[in-house]
């Protein structure tokens, strides 16, 4: 897809300079300068001569780097059309080609109404996704990388219809507010929404997910989970305006669900409710509410923040009990976020807790399920495991008090 830029023909050396000679003596024939034998080239026109890639390696001859670049050393040499994530070539987001088949089909085709009906410059490039719920469309507006989110029409016959159009309701909502309001953290600039068909265009940020998948096998690196829980803790210290966002979670509610279908033992719901009478008078949060690595975005210029359905005012440390229930198998990040949990003294110790069992529960309910694989029913015992371990810090916390 993107071409490599061909080496320069070789060209022949210059002669090397003939001694001088003695005077009145005649200069003898002019020697023939003979060339070098052109370095061997691979498939893709790039010179395979390792002796002089390493000669100019020890000599410290490198290619400037660019400002946006941050004047970090480029440790692999970048195509034309590539940009640099943390030391890796990261592919550009309009280069991609049309893939006519994905856009074809009658959902998609769909959105593609609805988006051009407040897009009309909308240029569709790639689907990248094509769920149950929503349709993600990546595009172009002019020569601005942009992105589409929809609503998916297999969700308009699904039982919790209107749960999802509440939520798009409301992250098109908090898009708007952010505008007014502009948040200390980096998240995709919003271009355009129609609130009564549920259509998003925000732009399209350089960058990878943190992870592809909600519990992942492999934790991102030490240096990306402290940037991640560096951009959560400065949202979270944010203090809009009251009124701009509401609360999503009623806790006592909450409570009481998983009370009734059994994962709440009488003793868990004693406890929650206790540590929730102590803390009636503590101020709420600002969290993102769904804070998956696989709603982070690791960008040049940092984490960057996607899907804000879920963003409201919530018990201090949400976030940080959804990054602990899905980082598993990252026991010093776990480690990591447990102290700046316990940073805010008892209090935000406590509505960690609180936060922490009704995430894992919520996961617990979503994943185990009949019919599940090996994996992830690995998956549903470690939660399992969690549940337990974070009870008895509740039943601990709740004999300090």
């Amino acid at each position: 897809m993107y071409s490599s830029a061909t080496s320069p023909a070789p060209t022949a050396t210059r002669p090397a300079l003939r001694p001088p000679t003695a005077a009145g003596t005649r200069p003898g024939p002019k020697p023939v300068p003979q060339s070098r034998p052109a370095a061997a080239r691979g498939t893709d026109g790039r010179s395979t001569d390792a002796r002089g890639q390493a000669g100019r390696t020890a000599l410290g001859l490198r290619a400037p780097d660019s400002a946006l670049n941050g004047g970090v050393p480029r440790q692999a040499p970048v195509r034309p059309g590539e940009r640099m994530l943390r030391g890796r070539p990261v592919q550009p987001l309009v280069a991609e080609r049309i893939d006519p088949a994905a856009l074809q089909t009658p959902a998609v085709r769909a959105a593609l109404a609805n988006i051009a009906r407040i897009c009309p410059a909308f240029t569709p490039r790639q689907v990248l996704r094509e769920g149950s719920r929503h349709i993600l469309v990546a595009g172009t507006i002019g020569r601005a990388p942009v992105v589409a989110k929809c609503l998916a029409p297999q969700a308009v016959r699904g039982d919790q219809f209107d749960q999802l159009v509440a939520d798009f309701h409301h992250e098109v909502a908090v898009y708007r507010a952010f505008v007014r309001h502009r948040p200390p953290v980096r998240l995709p600039r919003l271009v355009a929404a129609d609130h009564d068909r549920c259509v998003l265009v925000v732009e399209r940020v350089p960058g990878r997910p943190a992870a592809r998948e909600r519990h992942p096998v492999n934790a991102p690196t030490p240096g990306e989970i402290r940037a991640i829980l560096g951009a959560v803790r400065t949202l979270n210290l944010w203090r809009p305006p009251t009124d701009v966002f509401h609360t999503p979670l009623d806790y006592q509610m909450e409570i009481a669900r998983f009370h009734s279908v059994g994962q709440l033992t009488d003793r868990d719901a004693g406890d929650l409710r206790g540590l929730l009478h102590g803390l009636s008078h503590t101020p709420l949060q600002l969290c993102h509410g769904d804070a998956l690595l696989s709603n982070m975005l690791l960008a040049p210029s940092g984490p960057v923040l996607v899907d804000w359905e879920q963003a409201g005012w919530y018990l201090p440390g949400y976030d940080l009990a959804v990054l602990w229930s899905v980082l598993s198998g990252d026991t010093a990040a776990r480690r990591q976020i447990s102290q700046l949990a316990q940073s805010g003294g008892t209090l935000a110790r406590d509505a960690f807790l609180v936060n922490l069992v009704l995430v894992l529960m919520r996961e617990i309910r979503l994943y185990d399920v009949p019919g599940a694989g090996e994996e992830q029913r690995i998956m549903i015992r470690r939660l399992y495991d969690d549940a337990a371990l974070a009870r008895r810090a509740v039943r601990a916390a709740v004999g300090t008090r």
